[in-house]
């Protein structure tokens, strides 16, 4: 008899502790669950966030472009757009890795690409109207998994666009369902096996193009940096004797 009332209270006891395990398991289940969707929530506003500043940098851009075309020289710098544009370019990377809707991302690349074409053809008025130093590099890439030096040619461009203001790099993904696109394609003779390529000093270089590989084809650049750097240090000095005239 006893021995039955003690059976009775340990499964009694054994039926709580299922039930107290079970319990816990499921609020902690539905806590993951919680947590999970709040920070997926969280990365959906923030990547709307970015999206939302994208257009509204990109109808900025747009409305520069009409601006400058009026301007004077004296108000004209080959970086007025650049550093749009590069802010643009770091936004659509980031979209890139994180929007998970692709057709969005897209659609944010190609009206990149048309705001580079049209900086492009801007740059080539102001150069000809203000005898401005600009070099363009038209840069040509997938995002594909054939293209295992896509990547590291991006990271070269991106160190000679910081290095040398002068330079102007316009990238572009291939594989863009884009008329004005295709056209440059044609115009130099992309081959879309053949990439990265990268179309300057009117030639088309295929294959990774180290740093040193580009300032070899493109000397320009180090002659504009001399004179940028000796324009700066000469500016520098006379703001120093002003100074020190003043403090006479």
């Amino acid at each position: 008899m006893i021995s039955n009332l003690k059976n009775k209270l340990m499964q009694k006891k054994d039926i709580l502790r299922y039930i107290v395990v079970f319990f816990i398991t499921l609020t902690l289940f539905l806590t993951a669950i919680w947590l999970s969707s709040f920070i997926n929530n969280y990365k959906l506003n923030d990547i709307k966030d970015i999206q939302n500043k994208i257009s509204l940098d990109i109808s900025s851009s747009e409305t520069q472009f009409q601006l400058l075309s009026s301007m004077s020289c004296k108000d004209v710098s080959a970086s007025t757009l650049s550093d749009e544009l590069n802010n643009l370019a770091e936004k659509i990377t980031y979209s890139e890795q994180n929007i998970k809707n692709q057709d969005q991302v897209t659609d944010l690349k190609k009206y990149y690409s048309l705001l580079e074409i049209k900086d492009y053809l801007l740059m080539q008025k102001i150069q000809q109207k203000c005898n401005m130093p600009v070099i363009p590099i038209f840069y040509f890439y997938t995002t594909r998994d054939n293209c295992s030096n896509c990547v590291k040619q991006s990271a070269v461009l991106s160190q000679l666009r910081a290095k040398y203001p002068e330079l102007r790099v316009y990238s572009f993904d291939y594989n863009l369902d884009l008329s004005a696109l295709d056209t440059l394609k044609k115009i130099f003779k992309v081959d879309d096996k053949k990439l990265p390529a990268i179309y300057m000093d009117d030639k088309l270089y295929t294959g990774f193009q180290s740093e040193e590989d580009i300032l070899k084809i493109l000397p320009e650049l180090a002659k504009y940096e001399k004179a940028r750097l000796d324009a700066e240090a000469k500016a520098a000095s006379s703001t120093n004797k002003s100074s020190t005239s003043t403090d006479r």
